[in-house]
Protein backbone atom coordinates (compact mmCIF):
# COMPACT_ATOMS: atom_id res chain seq x y z
CA UNK A 1 0.00 0.00 0.00
CA UNK A 2 1.14 3.30 -0.90
CA UNK A 3 2.48 6.23 1.66
CA UNK A 4 -0.94 8.36 0.30
CA UNK A 5 -3.22 5.23 0.41
CA UNK A 6 -2.35 5.09 3.96
CA UNK A 7 -2.72 8.53 4.87
CA UNK A 8 -6.06 8.52 3.40
CA UNK A 9 -6.98 5.89 5.13
CA UNK A 10 -5.96 7.11 8.71
CA UNK A 11 -8.36 10.35 7.91
CA UNK A 12 -11.13 8.26 7.35
CA UNK A 13 -10.53 6.96 10.90
CA UNK A 14 -10.08 9.92 12.69
CA UNK A 15 -12.68 11.79 11.16
CA UNK A 16 -15.38 8.47 11.76
CA UNK A 17 -17.08 8.99 15.12
CA UNK A 18 -17.75 6.41 17.50
CA UNK A 19 -20.83 4.89 18.86
CA UNK A 20 -20.80 7.13 21.56
CA UNK A 21 -20.06 10.20 19.72
CA UNK A 22 -23.29 9.25 16.97
CA UNK A 23 -26.25 11.01 17.65
CA UNK A 24 -29.00 9.89 19.95
CA UNK A 25 -31.80 9.10 18.28
CA UNK A 26 -34.13 12.08 19.04
CA UNK A 27 -36.96 11.96 21.51
CA UNK A 28 -40.44 11.77 19.89
CA UNK A 29 -43.17 13.55 22.27
CA UNK A 30 -46.13 10.57 22.58
CA UNK A 31 -49.44 11.77 21.75
CA UNK A 32 -52.00 12.14 24.51
CA UNK A 33 -54.81 8.78 24.42
CA UNK A 34 -58.32 9.57 23.12
CA UNK A 35 -59.40 9.08 26.26
CA UNK A 36 -58.07 11.49 27.54
CA UNK A 37 -61.51 13.62 28.10
CA UNK A 38 -63.12 10.84 29.76
CA UNK A 39 -60.46 10.03 32.55
CA UNK A 40 -60.54 13.74 33.13
CA UNK A 41 -64.20 13.45 33.44
CA UNK A 42 -63.58 10.83 36.46
CA UNK A 43 -61.78 12.82 38.77
CA UNK A 44 -58.12 12.75 37.20
CA UNK A 45 -56.08 15.98 35.92
CA UNK A 46 -54.21 15.84 32.54
CA UNK A 47 -50.54 16.67 33.10
CA UNK A 48 -48.51 17.68 30.20
CA UNK A 49 -44.57 17.83 30.29
CA UNK A 50 -41.54 18.16 28.03
CA UNK A 51 -41.86 13.67 27.62
CA UNK A 52 -45.50 13.63 27.11
CA UNK A 53 -48.28 13.46 29.63
CA UNK A 54 -49.93 11.73 32.36
CA UNK A 55 -52.97 11.91 35.16
CA UNK A 56 -52.75 13.30 38.25
CA UNK A 57 -55.12 13.02 41.68
CA UNK A 58 -54.53 15.32 44.70
CA UNK A 59 -56.10 15.28 48.40
CA UNK A 60 -55.52 17.47 50.73
CA UNK A 61 -55.85 16.22 54.26
CA UNK A 62 -55.80 18.69 57.92
CA UNK A 63 -53.13 17.40 60.88
CA UNK A 64 -56.63 15.93 62.73
CA UNK A 65 -57.67 13.93 59.84
CA UNK A 66 -57.98 10.32 61.81
CA UNK A 67 -57.43 7.43 59.80
CA UNK A 68 -57.86 4.27 62.61
CA UNK A 69 -56.93 4.92 66.05
CA UNK A 70 -54.82 7.83 64.82
CA UNK A 71 -54.28 11.51 63.60
CA UNK A 72 -52.31 12.60 60.60
CA UNK A 73 -50.45 14.77 62.75
CA UNK A 74 -49.77 12.56 65.59
CA UNK A 75 -46.75 11.98 63.20
CA UNK A 76 -45.01 15.29 64.80
CA UNK A 77 -45.17 13.77 68.22
CA UNK A 78 -43.25 10.57 66.73
CA UNK A 79 -40.69 12.82 65.02
CA UNK A 80 -40.28 14.74 68.34
CA UNK A 81 -40.13 11.62 70.26
CA UNK A 82 -36.68 10.21 68.14
CA UNK A 83 -35.40 13.75 68.03
CA UNK A 84 -35.15 13.84 72.31
CA UNK A 85 -33.75 10.28 72.30
CA UNK A 86 -30.52 9.77 72.74
CA UNK A 87 -30.54 6.66 70.53
CA UNK A 88 -29.40 5.15 66.94
CA UNK A 89 -31.57 3.35 65.48
CA UNK A 90 -32.75 2.43 61.64
CA UNK A 91 -36.10 4.24 61.86
CA UNK A 92 -35.13 7.29 63.26
CA UNK A 93 -36.84 10.10 61.52
CA UNK A 94 -35.80 14.06 62.43
CA UNK A 95 -37.77 17.43 61.56
CA UNK A 96 -34.48 17.59 58.82
CA UNK A 97 -36.08 14.56 56.83
CA UNK A 98 -37.92 15.46 54.01
CA UNK A 99 -40.80 12.77 54.30
CA UNK A 100 -42.28 11.38 51.40
CA UNK A 101 -44.85 8.10 52.09
CA UNK A 102 -44.07 5.91 48.87
CA UNK A 103 -46.27 3.68 47.52
CA UNK A 104 -46.79 1.84 43.53
CA UNK A 105 -49.20 -0.26 42.21
CA UNK A 106 -47.76 -2.13 38.83
CA UNK A 107 -49.44 -4.12 35.58
CA UNK A 108 -47.03 -7.07 37.43
CA UNK A 109 -44.31 -8.43 39.66
CA UNK A 110 -41.28 -8.93 37.59
CA UNK A 111 -39.81 -7.87 33.83
CA UNK A 112 -38.84 -5.18 31.71
CA UNK A 113 -42.78 -5.42 30.41
CA UNK A 114 -44.42 -4.94 34.11
CA UNK A 115 -44.69 -1.04 33.96
CA UNK A 116 -45.85 1.08 36.85
CA UNK A 117 -49.15 2.63 36.17
CA UNK A 118 -49.66 4.55 39.87
CA UNK A 119 -47.11 6.33 41.58
CA UNK A 120 -48.43 7.75 44.59
CA UNK A 121 -46.90 9.91 47.15
CA UNK A 122 -47.87 11.39 50.55
CA UNK A 123 -45.92 14.47 51.92
CA UNK A 124 -46.39 16.45 55.20
CA UNK A 125 -46.40 20.11 54.50
CA UNK A 126 -46.20 21.62 57.93
CA UNK A 127 -50.11 22.15 58.46
CA UNK A 128 -51.24 19.90 56.42
CA UNK A 129 -50.80 16.17 54.34
CA UNK A 130 -51.20 16.28 50.52
CA UNK A 131 -51.43 13.10 48.55
CA UNK A 132 -50.39 13.04 44.93
CA UNK A 133 -51.32 10.05 42.77
CA UNK A 134 -49.71 9.93 39.05
CA UNK A 135 -51.36 8.19 36.55
CA UNK A 136 -49.59 6.59 33.43
CA UNK A 137 -52.09 7.68 30.60
CA UNK A 138 -50.31 4.53 28.33
CA UNK A 139 -46.88 2.99 28.33
CA UNK A 140 -45.36 5.25 25.27
CA UNK A 141 -46.00 8.37 28.20
CA UNK A 142 -43.86 6.41 30.76
CA UNK A 143 -41.32 9.06 30.78
CA UNK A 144 -43.55 11.64 31.45
CA UNK A 145 -44.93 9.65 34.70
CA UNK A 146 -41.15 8.97 36.01
CA UNK A 147 -40.12 13.10 35.42
CA UNK A 148 -43.46 14.30 37.00
CA UNK A 149 -42.37 12.21 40.01
CA UNK A 150 -39.39 14.41 40.88
CA UNK A 151 -37.06 12.15 42.14
CA UNK A 152 -34.50 12.99 39.74
CA UNK A 153 -34.66 16.17 41.30
CA UNK A 154 -34.48 16.40 45.66
CA UNK A 155 -33.05 14.79 48.02
CA UNK A 156 -35.71 12.48 50.72
CA UNK A 157 -36.63 10.06 53.02
CA UNK A 158 -39.15 7.41 51.48
CA UNK A 159 -41.28 5.56 53.86
CA UNK A 160 -42.83 2.47 52.44
CA UNK A 161 -44.22 -0.87 52.77
CA UNK A 162 -41.80 -3.38 51.28
CA UNK A 163 -40.69 -0.72 48.82
CA UNK A 164 -37.05 -1.44 49.56
CA UNK A 165 -37.37 -4.51 48.12
CA UNK A 166 -40.04 -3.99 45.56
CA UNK A 167 -41.43 -0.85 44.30
CA UNK A 168 -37.99 1.41 44.78
CA UNK A 169 -36.55 -1.10 42.84
CA UNK A 170 -39.18 -1.61 40.03
CA UNK A 171 -38.90 2.25 39.91
CA UNK A 172 -35.05 1.93 39.13
CA UNK A 173 -35.73 -0.82 36.41
CA UNK A 174 -38.26 1.65 34.69
CA UNK A 175 -35.85 4.53 34.83
CA UNK A 176 -33.24 2.83 33.08
CA UNK A 177 -34.90 1.63 30.62
CA UNK A 178 -35.80 5.53 30.14
CA UNK A 179 -32.34 6.61 31.42
CA UNK A 180 -31.35 7.98 27.88
CA UNK A 181 -34.88 10.79 28.11
CA UNK A 182 -35.23 11.79 31.32
CA UNK A 183 -32.55 13.00 33.96
CA UNK A 184 -31.19 10.39 36.20
CA UNK A 185 -32.54 8.86 39.20
CA UNK A 186 -31.11 10.03 42.76
CA UNK A 187 -30.74 7.64 45.57
CA UNK A 188 -32.63 8.45 48.58
CA UNK A 189 -32.90 7.35 52.01
CA UNK A 190 -35.13 4.34 52.42
CA UNK A 191 -37.33 3.34 55.55
CA UNK A 192 -39.08 0.23 55.27
CA UNK A 193 -41.93 -0.47 57.02
CA UNK A 194 -42.43 -3.87 56.32
CA UNK A 195 -39.10 -4.92 57.68
CA UNK A 196 -40.04 -3.40 61.09
CA UNK A 197 -43.49 -5.04 61.04
CA UNK A 198 -41.46 -8.21 61.23
CA UNK A 199 -39.30 -7.50 63.64
CA UNK A 200 -42.06 -6.16 65.97
CA UNK A 201 -44.64 -8.81 65.22
CA UNK A 202 -43.03 -11.97 64.46
CA UNK A 203 -44.71 -14.74 66.15
CA UNK A 204 -47.67 -12.80 67.01
CA UNK A 205 -49.39 -11.61 63.71
CA UNK A 206 -49.89 -14.78 61.45
CA UNK A 207 -49.84 -12.55 58.09
CA UNK A 208 -47.76 -9.38 57.18
CA UNK A 209 -49.67 -7.78 55.11
CA UNK A 210 -50.84 -4.23 55.12
CA UNK A 211 -54.26 -4.81 54.88
CA UNK A 212 -53.92 -7.38 58.39
CA UNK A 213 -51.76 -4.71 60.21
CA UNK A 214 -54.37 -2.40 59.61
CA UNK A 215 -57.04 -4.06 61.18
CA UNK A 216 -55.25 -6.09 64.13
CA UNK A 217 -53.38 -2.82 65.08
CA UNK A 218 -53.90 0.15 63.16
CA UNK A 219 -57.60 -0.26 64.09
CA UNK A 220 -58.87 0.73 60.49
CA UNK A 221 -61.02 -1.69 58.33
CA UNK A 222 -61.06 -1.12 55.02
CA UNK A 223 -64.78 -1.15 53.44
CA UNK A 224 -65.38 -1.81 49.64
CA UNK A 225 -61.52 -2.07 48.93
CA UNK A 226 -60.53 -3.92 45.98
CA UNK A 227 -58.46 -6.94 46.06
CA UNK A 228 -54.48 -5.77 44.86
CA UNK A 229 -54.21 -8.51 42.55
CA UNK A 230 -57.16 -6.91 40.68
CA UNK A 231 -55.67 -3.75 39.94
CA UNK A 232 -53.47 -4.53 36.67
CA UNK A 233 -56.57 -5.80 35.22
CA UNK A 234 -58.71 -2.92 36.00
CA UNK A 235 -55.75 -0.55 34.30
CA UNK A 236 -55.52 -2.12 31.82
CA UNK A 237 -59.66 -2.02 30.91
CA UNK A 238 -59.20 1.42 31.56
CA UNK A 239 -56.63 1.88 28.93
CA UNK A 240 -58.85 -0.40 26.34
CA UNK A 241 -62.32 0.97 27.46
CA UNK A 242 -61.89 4.80 28.34
CA UNK A 243 -63.59 4.63 31.35
CA UNK A 244 -61.73 4.63 34.36
CA UNK A 245 -64.66 4.32 36.77
CA UNK A 246 -63.23 1.10 37.94
CA UNK A 247 -59.69 2.64 38.26
CA UNK A 248 -60.48 5.12 40.19
CA UNK A 249 -61.14 2.63 43.21
CA UNK A 250 -57.94 1.53 42.55
CA UNK A 251 -56.76 4.66 43.57
CA UNK A 252 -58.41 4.78 46.92
CA UNK A 253 -56.95 1.89 47.45
CA UNK A 254 -53.64 3.28 46.66
CA UNK A 255 -54.79 6.26 49.36
CA UNK A 256 -55.57 3.52 52.21
CA UNK A 257 -52.16 2.24 51.70
CA UNK A 258 -50.50 5.41 52.04
CA UNK A 259 -52.47 6.91 54.86
CA UNK A 260 -51.57 3.75 56.76
CA UNK A 261 -47.65 4.40 56.68
CA UNK A 262 -48.19 7.43 58.31
CA UNK A 263 -50.01 5.58 61.15
CA UNK A 264 -48.21 2.67 61.21
CA UNK A 265 -44.83 5.05 61.72
CA UNK A 266 -46.84 6.58 64.69
CA UNK A 267 -48.06 2.89 66.65
CA UNK A 268 -44.72 1.82 66.01
CA UNK A 269 -42.86 4.16 67.46
CA UNK A 270 -45.02 4.33 70.64
CA UNK A 271 -44.19 0.70 70.85
CA UNK A 272 -40.30 1.33 70.99
CA UNK A 273 -40.72 4.10 73.31
CA UNK A 274 -43.24 1.81 75.50
CA UNK A 275 -45.87 4.35 75.25
CA UNK A 276 -48.30 1.74 73.63
CA UNK A 277 -49.65 -1.47 75.30
CA UNK A 278 -48.98 -4.91 73.34
CA UNK A 279 -48.02 -8.48 73.74
CA UNK A 280 -45.44 -9.84 75.39
CA UNK A 281 -44.28 -10.91 72.73
CA UNK A 282 -44.62 -7.76 70.90
CA UNK A 283 -42.05 -6.00 73.45
CA UNK A 284 -39.48 -9.37 73.38
CA UNK A 285 -38.75 -8.45 69.85
CA UNK A 286 -38.70 -5.15 70.76
CA UNK A 287 -35.85 -6.21 73.61
CA UNK A 288 -34.25 -8.26 71.05
CA UNK A 289 -34.28 -5.88 68.24
CA UNK A 290 -32.61 -3.09 70.41
CA UNK A 291 -30.04 -6.12 71.39
CA UNK A 292 -29.56 -6.45 67.77
CA UNK A 293 -28.66 -3.18 66.77
CA UNK A 294 -26.23 -3.08 69.85
CA UNK A 295 -28.63 -1.26 72.40
CA UNK A 296 -27.65 -3.19 75.22
CA UNK A 297 -29.06 -0.91 77.94
CA UNK A 298 -32.53 -0.14 75.79
CA UNK A 299 -32.65 -3.94 75.01
CA UNK A 300 -32.28 -4.85 78.97
CA UNK A 301 -34.55 -2.78 79.59
CA UNK A 302 -37.56 -3.49 77.66
CA UNK A 303 -37.03 -7.66 78.57
CA UNK A 304 -36.67 -6.63 82.33
CA UNK A 305 -40.29 -4.72 82.15
CA UNK A 306 -41.95 -8.42 80.34
CA UNK A 307 -39.89 -9.88 82.83
CA UNK A 308 -41.73 -8.06 85.46
CA UNK A 309 -44.72 -7.25 83.74
CA UNK A 310 -45.84 -10.33 82.41
CA UNK A 311 -46.81 -14.25 83.13
CA UNK A 312 -43.33 -16.36 83.42
CA UNK A 313 -45.16 -18.70 80.90
CA UNK A 314 -45.60 -15.24 78.62
CA UNK A 315 -42.34 -14.03 79.38
CA UNK A 316 -39.95 -17.47 78.52
CA UNK A 317 -38.65 -15.91 75.47
CA UNK A 318 -37.97 -12.77 77.31
CA UNK A 319 -36.23 -14.58 79.53
CA UNK A 320 -34.29 -15.70 76.57
CA UNK A 321 -32.82 -13.00 75.85
CA UNK A 322 -32.54 -11.07 78.87
CA UNK A 323 -30.06 -13.95 80.17
CA UNK A 324 -27.85 -13.75 76.60
CA UNK A 325 -27.78 -9.84 77.53
CA UNK A 326 -27.11 -10.59 81.29
CA UNK A 327 -24.40 -13.10 80.17
CA UNK A 328 -22.36 -10.84 77.99
CA UNK A 329 -22.96 -8.69 80.94
CA UNK A 330 -20.71 -10.57 83.27
CA UNK A 331 -24.18 -10.76 85.22
CA UNK A 332 -23.69 -14.79 85.73
CA UNK A 333 -25.65 -15.68 88.33
CA UNK A 334 -28.52 -13.27 86.94
CA UNK A 335 -28.14 -15.00 83.26
CA UNK A 336 -28.73 -18.40 84.92
CA UNK A 337 -31.80 -17.92 86.66
CA UNK A 338 -32.75 -16.00 83.35
CA UNK A 339 -32.18 -18.54 81.23
CA UNK A 340 -33.47 -21.81 83.95
CA UNK A 341 -36.89 -19.48 83.24
CA UNK A 342 -36.95 -19.60 79.87
CA UNK A 343 -36.62 -22.87 79.65
CA UNK A 344 -40.65 -24.36 79.64
CA UNK A 345 -42.06 -21.52 76.91
CA UNK A 346 -39.43 -21.76 74.33
CA UNK A 347 -38.80 -23.61 71.17
CA UNK A 348 -36.72 -26.42 71.11
CA UNK A 349 -33.76 -24.84 68.97
CA UNK A 350 -33.65 -22.03 72.06
CA UNK A 351 -33.62 -24.82 74.79
CA UNK A 352 -30.50 -26.50 72.78
CA UNK A 353 -29.08 -22.74 73.29
CA UNK A 354 -30.01 -22.82 76.58
CA UNK A 355 -28.70 -26.21 77.98
CA UNK A 356 -25.44 -25.11 76.07
CA UNK A 357 -25.00 -21.91 77.69
CA UNK A 358 -26.18 -23.11 81.37
CA UNK A 359 -23.77 -26.01 80.81
CA UNK A 360 -20.48 -23.17 80.18
CA UNK A 361 -21.65 -21.14 82.78
CA UNK A 362 -21.45 -23.98 86.00
CA UNK A 363 -18.24 -25.25 84.20
CA UNK A 364 -16.40 -22.24 83.36
CA UNK A 365 -18.27 -19.43 86.05
CA UNK A 366 -19.60 -21.66 88.96
CA UNK A 367 -17.22 -24.90 88.56
CA UNK A 368 -20.58 -26.51 89.62
CA UNK A 369 -19.68 -29.65 87.56
CA UNK A 370 -22.71 -32.09 88.54
CA UNK A 371 -24.80 -29.30 87.07
CA UNK A 372 -22.56 -28.62 83.87
CA UNK A 373 -22.91 -32.65 83.75
CA UNK A 374 -26.99 -32.72 83.97
CA UNK A 375 -27.52 -29.33 81.38
CA UNK A 376 -24.97 -31.46 79.03
CA UNK A 377 -27.40 -34.25 79.21
CA UNK A 378 -30.62 -32.33 78.23
CA UNK A 379 -28.70 -30.88 74.99
CA UNK A 380 -27.16 -34.71 74.29
CA UNK A 381 -31.71 -35.72 74.72
CA UNK A 382 -32.45 -32.59 71.74
CA UNK A 383 -29.85 -33.44 70.12
CA UNK A 384 -30.96 -37.00 69.91
CA UNK A 385 -34.49 -36.23 69.13
CA UNK A 386 -34.20 -33.84 66.72
CA UNK A 387 -34.81 -33.92 62.61
CA UNK A 388 -31.50 -32.39 61.94
CA UNK A 389 -30.13 -34.32 58.82
CA UNK A 390 -27.82 -37.29 59.51
CA UNK A 391 -24.65 -35.38 58.75
CA UNK A 392 -26.05 -32.31 61.33
CA UNK A 393 -26.86 -34.56 63.71
CA UNK A 394 -23.63 -36.52 63.91
CA UNK A 395 -21.50 -32.93 64.19
CA UNK A 396 -23.92 -31.97 66.79
CA UNK A 397 -23.92 -35.29 68.87
CA UNK A 398 -19.70 -35.25 68.86
CA UNK A 399 -19.35 -31.62 69.96
CA UNK A 400 -21.84 -32.39 73.08
CA UNK A 401 -20.11 -35.60 73.73
CA UNK A 402 -16.70 -33.59 73.72
CA UNK A 403 -18.17 -31.33 76.14
CA UNK A 404 -19.68 -34.14 78.38
CA UNK A 405 -16.05 -36.01 78.72
CA UNK A 406 -14.74 -32.49 79.69
CA UNK A 407 -17.08 -31.79 82.30
CA UNK A 408 -16.50 -35.62 83.81
CA UNK A 409 -12.75 -35.09 83.65
CA UNK A 410 -13.15 -31.98 85.65
CA UNK A 411 -15.44 -33.77 88.23
CA UNK A 412 -13.14 -36.78 88.82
Amino acid sequence: MSYENKILQMKKMLGKKTSEEQEKPKFVKPAAPSYKEAWTAAGLTPVHNDFGMLFKREVRYPLTYRHGNYELGELYNAIEAWEAADMNHPYRLTFDDTLVFFDTETTGLKGTGTHIFLLGLLEERGDEFVLTQYVLADPENEAALLFESKFWQRAITIVSYNGKSFDWPMLETRWTLNQNIIPKLRPQKQIDLLHSSKRLWKNDLEKMKLVQVEEEKLGFKREGDIPGYLAPIIYFDAVKSGNAEALMKVLLHNEWDLLSLITLYVHQTKLLFASEVESAVTYTNIGKWYGDLKQPIASEHVLTNVTENYREQEASLAYFYLAIQQKRNANYESAKLSFEKALPGISPKQKLQAYEQLAMLHEHQFQQFDRALFYTEKGLEIVRQSSLTTDQKQKQLVKWEKRYKRIENKRQ
